[in-house]
C-alpha cells in the first residue's frame, strides 16, 4: 500500500519509495530522506505541523507540505 509521509499516523513504519526532488529542500535528501531508507513517525506537534520523525537512526522535522511529496511503503515491523 502506498501512500504519502503526510498520512503516517504516530508509530507507524514505512519505506520510502520516491521523492519529488524538486519539492523536496535538499538538505532534507542530505539528512536521509531517500528512498530505500525506513522512517517512523515519532510525534506530530500541536495542530499537526511540523512532524517529528526518525529515519534511519536521525531524527527530523518537517512540515505537512513537504511530506506529501514523499511517497512511501507501509511496513510491519
Amino acid at each position: 500500500m502506498s501512500l504519502t509521509l503526510a498520512e503516517l499516523k504516530r508509530g507507524q513504519k514505512g519505506i520510502i519509495v520516491d521523492v519529488s526532488s524538486a519539492k523536496i529542500p535538499l538538505k532534507l535528501l542530505e539528512m536521509g530522506c531517500l528512498p530505500g531508507n525506513s522512517v517512523k513517525l515519532v510525534q506530530v506537534a500541536p495542530f499537526a505541523d511540523p512532524m517529528y520523525l526518525n529515519i534511519n537512526g536521525s531524527h527530523l522535522a518537517i512540515r505537512k507540505e513537504t511530506a506529501i511529496h514523499i511517497k512511501i511503503e507501509m511496513t510491519d515491523e
